[in-house]
């Protein structure tokens, strides 16, 4: 692969020959085919003809969220509002745009009268280039090259404490390293040079603790002589070559996109040709590739090795090929330098049925939309049927024929891009290949009843507070199908609520015979004279059908009593993701009261009648904060 092409977008598919007439064929309510349109590598100007068609659509389309985003810096970033639109749609959002004055980055947010504190945006990112010092001589005055990191250092530490009390994410940018040194290979050592301030800039950013884009990878990437343009600069004010606008716009939002919870979730792996070089129905374990000896081999070893490293950080491995089963699972056994074994594996479908197919029952096992798939096949054929029929699901294109190429390529497409870790992350696909495994217990079970006293289950009920505050913030902004009301909050949104006296609210952690679930449920009650209000009500697909919700609703029913609520009310706001809980409340034993619109629909339950179900879960609860009248 040319480097030239990483700026291209390469890992997705071209645009189609007839780019523009689906462009302007595009209706305003279906939100699937402007996605499908953007999962293209598009050029900057088709991206501005893809943003110039979202303004006649008059509401955000149903399946896209909406953000808010500003961008302030010391460079011209007017020209990046349409890239940033479209390739946000790649991502799950609808996204609106607003550009702070150039140079005003301090006042842009302390002013309650810029632009950016009148758009009230949901994130602001802070955009700096190496220019700001291009008119400053520091080298050889120490004290004046350390007052500059510091003094950026209290700017940004003001501005973040300021959108904190605004409940607005504040994003800040690595810088790209400057394309012209002073002293050559000795600058980096020299304090105040501008390699050396870009530096210690970067390390300063790096230890804010705020959520970071790191463009200066992103320019190490493409190559800092492709990265920066001076004519341009001087021209334009722009911070970067124009060529680099898509691929830019799409490390943005794919960012946003995280921070939304719209990151993939599961790596879906073909075998053949893939996970080893050759077809292990003909040529067998010993005639395959794969592994030290051989430049084939010690591709598709690495393909396996990040396989792996992604599985370690929380990414769920499945397997989706034509084979026949016991053939397909061979190399897993008896290769001995096959590293990826089954018992890495979430879901393994190796059969002849097709992939769309095949992949709709990945997704269906491990309780996830096909939107959080990636496939990786070597097969041109089998990608194009799956965007065919599976457009949700990202598949990236890979050269055939150069299978070393294809852990950079899915890096540099970031589907699995995150804003935060936690140890709670490295836990899940363990937690998703266990939940296979429940549901094969399920199948053996003689009847539901007897499945659910096998679990042996217990849920710990626990109050907010800055142990799980963190993962409490994370799952209220990823949680998609199984949420009542889809609202989200940022983790001081999630502060502020545990201190409300008026409010009531909790995390569910659920374990089993087969391990620990983790948090597996968030909610949220708020007192309105004799009731509480369900405000978030929120659980991991992963435990549906075990009775967790009238475990929850117990407790939750036990609390209002204790507080002396007479009533809970409960609050289902439809998305294009959450129609599988449209019944929740009516399946709960509430009453419906007036739907406000077909999409919105308002739930009682009366607590001096309700009678407690009978849940095969043992629940114990440490002391909360009771919230009484």
């Amino acid at each position: 692969m040319k480097k030239q092409e990483w700026y291209n977008l390469s890992w997705l598919p071209a645009a189609p020959d007839d780019f523009l007439q689906r462009c302007s064929g595009l209706q305003s309510n279906d939100a699937a085919a402007l996605q499908a349109l953007a999962m293209h590598a598009l050029s900057d100007i088709q991206l501005h003809k893809l943003s110039k068609q979202c303004e006649a659509f008059s509401e955000v389309p149903k399946g896209l969220q909406p953000l808010k985003l500003g961008i302030i810096g010391n460079a011209n970033s007017d020209f990046l509002k349409a890239a940033l639109k479209s390739s946000a749609l790649r991502h799950g959002l609808w996204l609106d745009v607003e550009m702070g004055s150039m140079g005003q980055t301090v006042v842009a947010v302390l002013d309650p009268n810029s632009n950016i504190a009148a758009f009230k945006p949901d994130v602001v990112v802070l955009a700096l280039t190496w220019q700001i010092w291009s008119q400053t001589i520091l080298v050889g005055h120490e004290k004046e090259a350390v007052a500059a990191i510091e003094n950026l250092e209290n700017d940004i530490r003001l501005m973040a404490d300021t959108l904190k009390k605004q409940d607005t994410t504040f994003i800040i940018q690595t810088m790209p390293q400057a394309p012209i040194s002073l002293f050559g290979s000795l600058d980096r050592r020299v304090v105040g040079t501008l390699r050396r301030l870009i530096d210690d800039y970067n390390a300063m950013v790096w230890a804010s603790g705020l959520p970071v884009i790191d463009v200066a990878a992103l320019a190490e990437l493409v190559g800092l002589a492709t990265w920066h343009d001076a004519g341009q600069w001087h021209w334009a004010k722009l911070p970067f070559s124009q060529n680099l606008i898509p691929l830019y716009a799409d490390h943005v939002t794919r960012t946003l996109g995280a921070l939304r919870g719209r990151s993939r979730k599961c790596l879906v792996l073909d075998l053949d040709n893939t996970l080893w070089g050759g077809v292990i129905g003909d040529d067998g374990v010993e005639g395959i590739s794969l592994g030290q000896g051989s430049p084939r081999g010690e591709a598709h070893l690495a393909i396996q090795h990040m396989a792996l490293a992604l599985r370690e950080r929380g990414i769920l491995l499945a397997v989706c090929s034509k084979n026949e089963d016991a053939t397909a699972r061979l190399p897993f056994v008896d290769h001995p330098e096959q590293i990826l074994k089954e018992s890495h594996i979430a879901v393994f479908q190796a059969n002849w049925k097709d992939k769309a197919s095949n992949l709709e029952a990945i997704a269906k096992a491990l309780d996830l939309t096909p939107d959080a798939l990636v496939f990786l096949d070597d097969n041109p054929a089998e990608r194009e049927m799956v965007r065919r029929e599976l457009p949700a699901v990202a598949v990236p294109e890979v050269p055939d024929t150069e299978p070393a190429l294809w852990p950079q390529i899915l890096s540099a497409a970031g589907y699995f891009e995150a804003v935060s870790f936690m140890e709670s992350d490295m836990a899940r696909a363990g937690q998703y290949v266990a939940n296979v495994k429940r549901k094969s217990l399920k199948v053996e079970s003689r009847n539901i009843d007897d499945y659910l006293a096998a679990m042996a289950m217990e849920m710990k009920i626990t109050s907010f507070g800055p142990n799980v505050r963190p993962r409490v913030a994370q799952l209220i902004n990823r949680s998609n199908q199984y949420n009542l009301t889809s609202r989200r909050y940022t983790e001081n949104q999630v502060e502020a609520i545990e201190n409300d006296p008026a409010a009531f609210c909790f995390s569910a952690r659920l374990q089993d015979r087969f391990g620990d679930n983790g948090i597996i449920s968030v909610v949220i009650c708020k007192e309105v004279d004799n009731e509480w209000y369900i405000d978030t009500w929120l659980m991991s697909c992963r435990v549906l059908g075990r009775r967790v919700e009238h475990t929850l609703l117990n407790y939750i029913a036990t609390e209002a009593r204790a507080a002396g609520k007479n009533t809970l009310k409960g609050h289902y706001i439809a998305t294009a993701k959450n129609g599988l809980v449209k019944e929740h409340y009516k399946n709960l034993g509430f009453k419906s009261t007036e739907a406000k619109t077909s999409d919105e629909s308002f739930w009682h339950l009366d607590l001096e009648s309700f009678t407690p179900f009978d849940a095969p879960i043992v629940l114990t609860s440490q002391e909360l904060q009771k919230k009484k009248a």
